[in-house]
């Protein structure tokens, strides 16, 4: 199997996650594409660059440009992120996850085994260990429950005020006028209420997911990196 090559804009992207701050080694390069992993390393080495911060980014990128989403209305509340293993993960690995899971989300979780297939969930927050052909598939995702059913509610609660409003005018009198507009009101707090939280929470999900899948991807025995971001509540 001949080894992975990445182009130029996948250089600059993975030294820009490699290391925040320094400008990116890609300016010293001709904008030529084809780059291997370890023509890179060798690129973060010469500006002080750690081989396994670059591989790090690298998986990083992989795993980003799988990433899988669930919109609603156009607002990601749904963040799923995959990364495939050319190999298996042993019980103490699995076991080893499991309490990093549990440290990154701040979560107990349950988990559950079922031969080769093993899950760790918390709530709309799981992981799942999967075999492949080649090794195992890792599916690390969270849906924002809370917030989709604020954002549900106050649809249905705008919805409902236009008819109450018909209503009425056609003498049925199912409502006040100041009933009516509590429930409008309402529903524009429900509706901003679930909006307003979700980008924060996408982004902060994905590169808590993103830097865990980036690390099981790495050898056995590479230099642990700084854990993800801390988690707000599932």
């Amino acid at each position: 199997m001949s080894e992975r090559q990445y182009t130029d804009e996948e250089i600059s992207t993975i030294f820009r996650l490699a290391a925040e701050g320094p400008p990116s080694p890609t300016q010293q390069l001709s904008r030529v594409d084809g780059l291997t992993l370890a023509d890179l390393q060798a690129i973060g080495h010469e500006v002080g660059i750690s081989a396994d911060a670059v591989a790090h980014a690298a998986q990083t990128l992989e795993v980003r440009q799988g990433a899988v989403s669930k919109k609603f209305l156009g607002l990601q509340i749904g963040v799923e992120r995959r990364v495939t293993l050319r190999r298996h993960l042993t019980d103490e690995e699995w076991e080893r996850l499991v309490v990093q899971l549990r440290d990154v989300f701040k979560a107990r979780g349950k988990t559950k085994s079922d031969g080769s297939l093993r899950q760790w969930t918390n709530g709309n927050l799981y992981v799942l260990m999967e075999p492949t052909v080649t090794g195992g598939r890792i599916r690390l995702g969270s849906l924002h429950g809370g917030a989709a059913a604020s954002i549900r509610l106050g649809l249905v609660a705008l919805g409902a005020t236009p008819v109450l409003a018909i209503a009425n005018l056609v003498g049925a009198h199912l409502a006040s006028p100041g009933a009516i507009a509590g429930i409008f009101a309402g529903g524009l707090f429900m509706l901003a209420n679930g909006a307003l939280r979700v980008p924060s929470w996408a982004r902060l999900r994905a590169r808590q997911m993103e830097g865990i899948a980036a690390q099981l991807a790495l050898p056995p025995g590479s230099t642990t990196l700084p854990k993800p971001d801390e988690s707000p509540p599932v």
